[in-house]
């Protein structure tokens, strides 16, 4: 039993600590760029060859933080800023000795950079350490942006209304940037500064360079050490309101059930809806929706789900990814009190007519507020969130959150939680203490059921350690949440140490021995400390892994786990699982190749016993990335397994066709295929953006059976007439700025 004086002893000692590490002298002021005002109208063309641009300051001292921390860039990097009334412009150029080895494959908005040469600038426009805006490009000019919220917590689904304009030579290639004032949120002072850093990345070389915020437990989202902007003048956001008009044609084909027989009739329609976005105050920003259609997202990946628990499906509409991580509570993927698919979306993931919704968020002084509502259609549901969360120290914060979902007919459902969050640099190193408590009411339920988590983090260089502690109640039931298990308590952690040898190509080397990687989960009435207790368990001890040089990755482990059934359960089609308690052993290899290859390739092998038998899994995943205008990608997954109950080979297999025409239009293909749901399904999205702000969409899904017994079974010619289901869709959406 703990002494509660102790407790108290250690709690004084901790608070006397941490009022230590934020009494200690802080480092010099940050450094800063000027930004001049432009004399003469700025062409955007990646060239830097006004006048304006040759007066401007810029900066130069930029650092690696890879391979070699702190020591001056292998490549030089000139950084200029500059203004007009509406927009910031920032100019890098980028020199390159090897200019003929600059990697450059991406085009598409939002594709995954790190294959390439990239350069990412983050503007933090409170000012306030805690939050920023980032955005990056290659040498194609291809334009990824994204959120950061909090320390780590990183919406790349977010996107800004700027642009960029690039051009190569045989001395390296510059970007031109210009984001428009009217995407940032700032507040109106005198004196405005904007927090500022930038990153540079060398793909041949795997070399990160840095401005600011260089060290290895620091980075480009390590605000603290970001610089500042100065000299910016009077701002403002010359539109309070933006506009979103859409119209959008389908074709809906009949659906058939996999024997052939119709289930429902086809039918052509158009619809006609309506986004708007209010600047209600410099910092505070509504979205309003009315009509609102997802019919443009690209398709949820297929899953062959061989456990006993829900598989966690990530959000893929825009309307809940902007400023998605202001809603965040709890642990994603495990228990969240929100979860925005459970907003217009039924438990199979097919959609449910949104009437109309709306959201505010943003900040007001130490605050920062998150509300949101949404009405739909079909089962007359109002649901709500509101989060608010409070500045504490230099980083942390204290927050609460509010849920609410309530139905005609029927009681309202309700949950609340409370949470805290202290990061904190102690002696350079990163300490992150978090607890969030969480409680639902649900109708028939007479208490308040809880979830909680107390846990610390410790993410560095050398070491990387993690700690957590759960509890979730049995009836703990968040009605607009995502909760995996209840009934628990649980336990996960990770000792990893790091070193860096500089030896045989290898980078940095990762170890979890002795102490292994763990997840343990224990029934509510029983406890942690005795393995009779478990009802599952996962360890895993890496015996080698690490990253080389040239950014490959590969991992030797050794794992035990542990699964206690008490009732049977389907595994995979015609195969279950009796209850009983089953330990066993399983050995993995991994490697992937690094993105800099023209033709990556990754493979993961897994084996051993499995629920009293044996069982192999096998992964391979390959992308091809020819430097021009196509990326092609395949991955293929195989479990083979022979079981007391029955003998299964789950197979999945997915393959994606990309080809971008430049930085404003491409057309991506998505096919995928598992034989447990024995169906294979077509997705191939047009993206066009004529003018930043619109967005024309062409989209057409299908899907078709693959049952062996069905006359229509695909590939024959008669399963095109018998799909699944099948839908063509134009969606075509124009911004008005008034």
């Amino acid at each position: 039993m703990v002494d509660p004086g102790k407790s108290e002893s250690r709690l004084r000692i901790a608070s006397l600590g941490l009022t230590l590490v934020l009494a200690l002298p802080t480092s010099a002021r940050p450094q800063a760029l000027r930004v001049a005002t432009a004399s003469a109208k700025i062409h955007l063309n990646g060239r830097l060859d006004e006048p304006d641009w040759t007066r401007a300051d810029s900066l130069t001292d930029f650092r690696q933080r890879e391979p070699r921390v702190g020591e001056p860039a292998t490549e030089r990097t000139v950084v200029k800023a500059l203004r007009d009334a509406t927009a910031l412009y920032i100019g890098v150029r980028a020199y390159d000795g090897e200019s003929r080895r600059i990697r450059a494959t991406q085009l598409r908005r939002d594709a995954d950079l790190s294959s390439d040469d990239n350069v990412q600038l983050l503007i933090d426009s409170f000012r306030d350490r805690r939050s920023a805006f980032v955005f990056g490009t290659n040498p194609n000019g291809a334009r990824w942006d994204a959120q950061l919220t909090d320390l780590d917590n990183l919406n790349e689904n977010w996107n800004g209304i700027w642009d960029v304009a690039v051009s190569r030579d045989a001395a390296g290639w510059t970007a031109e940037f210009r984001i428009p004032f009217q995407t940032l949120r700032f507040r109106h002072t005198a004196g405005l500064q904007l927090g500022f850093n930038v990153r540079r990345f060398i793909r041949r070389k795997n070399e990160q360079d840095l401005w600011r915020s260089w060290g290895r437990a620091e980075g480009l989202y390590q605000l603290l050490k970001a610089g500042d902007l100065i000299d910016i003048g009077p701002l403002h956001r010359a539109h309070a309101v933006e506009l979103y008009p859409y119209v959008l044609s389908r074709v809906i084909e009949p659906t058939h059930d996999s024997g052939g027989a119709r289930l429902a009739d086809g039918f052509v329609g158009t619809k006609a809806g309506l986004d708007a976005k209010v600047a209600v105050s410099p910092t505070l920003t509504a979205d309003l929706t009315a009509g609102t259609d997802f019919a443009q997202v690209e398709a949820d990946e297929q899953v062959i789900n061989l456990t006993r628990f829900p598989f966690f499906f990530p959000e893929k509409r825009q309307f809940f990814l902007e400023s998605s991580g202001l809603f965040d509570f709890g642990t994603p993927g495990r228990t969240q009190v929100f979860y925005s698919r459970r907003v217009g979306l039924d438990s199979a993931g097919n959609p449910i007519p949104i009437v109309a919704g709306g959201r505010l968020y943003g900040r007001q002084g130490p605050w920062r507020i998150g509300v949101l509502d949404a009405q739909t259609g079909a089962n007359r549901a109002t649901d709500a969130v509101v989060r608010v969360q409070h500045d504490l120290l230099a980083r942390s914060y204290v927050g609460i959150i509010g849920a609410l979902q309530s139905m005609t007919g029927a009681a309202p459902r309700g949950t609340g939680g409370f949470d805290v969050d202290l990061p904190l640099i102690v002696h350079g190193q990163n300490l992150e203490p978090k607890f969030w408590i969480a409680g639902s009411r649900t109708p028939g339920v007479s208490d308040v059921p809880l979830a909680w988590r107390l846990s610390a983090d410790n993410p560095n260089d050398l070491f990387d350690n993690f700690v957590s502690l759960y509890r979730i109640d049995s009836g703990f039931d968040p009605a607009l949440g995502f909760v995996r298990r209840t009934g628990i308590w649980e336990t996960t952690g990770h000792v990893d140490f790091m070193p860096r040898p500089h030896v045989l190509g290898i980078r940095q080397l990762d170890f979890t021995v002795p102490i292994p990687s763990w997840d343990i989960i224990a029934s509510e009435r029983g406890s942690l400390g005795r393995t009779g207790d478990w009802q599952t368990a996962w360890f895993e001890w890496r015996v080698f892994g690490g990253d080389r040089d040239n950014g490959d990755h590969f991992e030797l482990n050794y794992q035990r786990w542990l699964d206690a059934p008490t009732d049977t359960f389907d595994i995979f089609r015609g195969v279950r699982v009796t209850p009983g308690r089953y330990w066993w052993p399983r050995y993995e290899v991994q490697y992937e190749m690094s993105a800099a290859h023209p033709l990556s390739v990754a493979a993961f092998v897994n084996w051993g016993p499995f629920y009293g038998g044996r069982s192999a899994d096998v992964e391979l995943q390959g992308t091809w990335r020819g430097g021009g205008h196509a990326i092609v990608g395949a991955n293929v997954t195989r479990t083979a397994a022979r079981l007391p109950g029955g003998g299964f080979t789950a197979l999945q297999m997915s393959t994606r066709l990309e080809y971008d025409f430049n930085p404003r239009s491409s057309l991506l293909g998505f096919v995928q295929y598992t034989n447990e749901d024995q169906r294979v399904d077509f997705n191939i999205r047009f993206h066009w953006i004529p003018v930043l702000g619109d967005d024309v969409f062409a989209v057409w899904n299908s899907g078709y059976s693959t049952n062996p017994v069905t006359p229509y079974r695909f590939p024959s010619t008669s399963s095109f007439t018998r799909q699944l289901n099948g839908a063509f869709v134009v969606k075509v959406v124009h911004r008005l700025a008034p």
